[in-house]
């Protein structure tokens, strides 16, 4: 059996922030990741992606990305990115390790994979929030005969040209979906099971993201949840009328309490407002070639898309079932176990990654017993650079 100080499952952005950070400390590691490549998440996502974060605040610590990079990042750059990253900071994951089992074992983790025994006083759970596809039954869904697929297969409107498209689900991946398939000659409906909260990625000319930082460091939560709403009908339109309700917790207690994050528009709203892409109620029941939604209504369909997310990985590998979970998220206790990329703040997900990332090799770095001075050039140095 293997032996190493810290054992991290998954190389993508959370595994790879926190490898950095321990190879600062001087921290003996060793990254798992079922792949081939690190990233995987980025590589298999829709063509068109960007990040819906700004370019300064989405890099990993001790690393910023490329000065000539748009604001928000394309996916294509953003693998370039995490390449180059886990080369400069020589992090050398052990790739093809699909990691079998987690179980605490006396005083340390003792982690099973495809080849390897390991065994580290503490490891990391990195392994993303976006694994397993999730897709809902329907009452008829087997009677359908076009063609159906979850978001993690879709790449581009190409296959879906002249067809009329219902996308399940409206979060990020659902209403950019939508756009892509209407500005690549589709028809597209979206089916909306409750209420959505919609915000302008750039609202009057400054990115979301900025602005969600300064409102909620300077007001409290259910103020900016009570400004945000007519600001938003100003910038977007008021949707109500196109059959989109906004849910009954505002945009950041809905962030808060649920880890649920707003649809961060590029240009979906502006095409329900004009009729290019339709939104539905939930889903009745299917047949060969439509869906009747709740209420009634009726539409024919060609294919189906679902875009209704994923569950995480590490619920099948990790023995420990009794971890601190906060509001079903893991949260970081003290038997030496820590986990990095789960919280998706409005502030965005990368950002989160890097403080995550620092703060985890500084208490791993507190626990060894090293030096201060050590301690703190890993907990205080800008988290890019």
């Amino acid at each position: 059996m293997e032996q190493t100080t810290v054992a991290i499952i998954g190389a993508g952005p959370a595994g790879l922030a926190v490898g950095a950070c321990l190879r600062r400390a001087g921290v003996d590691f060793t990254i798992l990741e079922k792949q081939n490549h690190v990233g995987s998440s980025w590589r298999k996502h829709y063509e068109r992606l960007h990040l819906h974060t700004i370019k300064r605040f989405s890099s990993l610590p001790f690393r910023g990305l490329d000065k000539n990079y748009p604001r928000y990042v394309p996916r294509e750059q953003m693998v370039r990115y995490l390449e180059g990253y886990a080369l400069y900071f020589d992090l050398k994951p052990r790739f093809g390790e699909t990691v079998l089992s987690v179980c605490r074992k006396e005083t340390a983790w003792v982690i099973e994979s495809t080849t390897l025994s390991l065994r580290a006083p503490h490891v990391v759970i990195a392994s993303g929030l976006n694994t397993y596809p999730i897709t809902p039954t329907f009452p008829g869904l087997e009677k359908f005969e076009g063609r159906v697929i979850h978001s993690a297969d879709y790449v581009n409107a190409k296959p879906f040209s002249g067809q009329s498209v219902l996308v399940i689900g409206m979060g990020n991946t659902g209403a950019e979906i939508a756009l892509d398939l209407s500005e690549g000659g589709a028809q597209p409906t979206i089916s909306i099971r409750g209420g959505v909260h919609i915000v302008p990625r750039d609202l009057f000319g400054m990115p979301i993201q900025l602005i969600a930082m300064l409102a909620t460091s300077v007001l409290p939560l259910k103020i900016n949840d009570a400004l945000f709403p007519p600001i938003l009908d100003l910038a977007l339109g008021n949707l109500s009328r196109h059959g989109i309700k906004r849910p009954a917790r505002g945009i950041l207690e809905q962030v808060v309490k649920l880890g649920k994050i707003p649809v961060l528009d590029i240009g979906t709203a502006k095409r329900i407002s004009e009729g290019a892409i339709k939104v539905m109620p939930g889903i009745s029941t299917i047949t060969a070639d439509t869906v009747i939604f709740e209420g009634g209504p009726k539409r024919r369909f060609d294919s189906i898309i679902f875009a209704t997310g994923y569950r995480p990985s590490y619920q099948s590998f990790l023995e420990q079932q009794d971890l601190n979970l906060n509001g079903g998220m893991p949260s970081n206790d003290s038997t030496g176990i820590y986990f990095v990329g789960f919280h998706s703040p409005v502030t965005g997900l990368l950002r989160e990654i890097s403080k995550e990332a620092v703060q985890i090799a500084a208490d791993i770095v507190r626990q060894r017993n090293q030096s201060t001075p050590q301690l703190l050039r890993v907990a205080e140095e800008p988290l890019a650079g």
